[in-house]
């Protein structure tokens, strides 16, 4: 797992990728830290990551995990994962560490922003507010935490396809979907009817998607219609729960949403907890859909 995370690190600093990627970063981080605290005297730092993520959540993302699993697919060299002597695993967890480290990267010159900015507060005149630390990295982190969880996916989804350009549309697709996901909630009838076919149809498209993933159309239909069952049964039992139920689990599981307490400088457990398990899924998501091209 090392050689590959170090091989996968070395070709990000040894191509235009990893450059473009901290470059872009830092100039967005850069001009939202100038207009925000230093030309109009903010000292608020998290008004910095409330600008630059939707382009780093829509923009930067996808462009940096596009190539991650696709490239290799589109190569061929994906079939040496298959007889390589080091567990397919941990292959996937060395590129997934690598693309962390490039983002921690470009995260650390970030965390000197706060320091210049306690400076400069220092050297103004009397009366101006001091630099809230522990909003300033609390915000940082939860920004990392949510960086880390949109890289999984975005390698998950560059793991589906052969071609960079598919991966990186479709994963910015997703990632609009994902953060407009609470106002999207908000925007839909929030009646019991609605959820409940909602519900219903969601399970028929998933269960269509669980079939071209295992090739298994018994098993697809099975779980199918016990699914449907369970709904049906849940609806007649429980119908008044049904109403504002889709707003309510798409803003649980919002993963912008839970950046906010970050914002305000508070730790939220729940929130690191979430992050990690969305990470550890779609990086497990992805072992598993190389391993099935290799039985395949």
């Amino acid at each position: 797992m090392l050689a590959v995370y170090k091989k996968e690190l070395r070709s990000y600093f040894t191509s235009m990728i990893g450059w473009v990627f901290i470059a872009i970063f830092l100039v967005l981080a850069g001009l939202y830290f100038m207009v925000s605290n230093l030309l109009n005297g903010l000292t608020n730092f998290s008004y910095v990551y409330q600008g630059i993520e939707f382009y780093f959540v829509v923009l930067l993302v996808p462009v940096l995990t596009m190539r991650i699993v696709a490239e290799e697919n589109r190569q061929k060299t994906d079939q040496l994962l298959y007889t390589s002597p080091v567990s397919i695993g941990k292959i996937m967890i060395g590129k997934y560490l690598a693309l962390l480290t490039l983002f921690g990267a470009a995260m650390l010159v970030v965390c000197t922003y706060p320091l210049i900015l306690s400076g400069l507060v220092k050297k103004a005149a009397t009366g101006v507010e001091s630099v809230d630390f522990a909003i300033a990295y609390g915000s940082t982190l939860g920004f990392f935490l949510l960086g880390a969880a949109y890289i999984a996916i975005g390698m998950f989804i560059s793991s589906l396809t052969e071609s960079q350009v598919i991966a990186a549309v479709a994963s910015g697709l997703i990632m609009i979907f994902t953060y407009l996901m609470t106002s999207i909630a908000q925007m839909l009838p929030q009646n019991h009817v609605f959820t409940f076919w909602f519900l219903a149809v969601l399970i028929v498209l998933l269960c269509i998607g669980l079939y071209f993933w295992i090739h298994n159309i018994w098993l697809s239909v099975i779980l199918g219609v016990v699914a449907e069952g369970v709904l049906i049964t849940l609806y007649f039992l429980f119908t008044a729960k049904f109403d504002a139920l889709l707003g309510n689990v798409l803003g649980a599981i919002s993963i912008i949403e839970r950046y906010n307490n970050f914002l305000l400088g508070i730790f939220d457990v729940s929130a690191l907890v979430y992050y990690l398990s969305v990470s550890f899924l779609f990086v497990f998501l992805t072992i598993q859909r190389i391993k099935k091209k290799r039985y395949n």
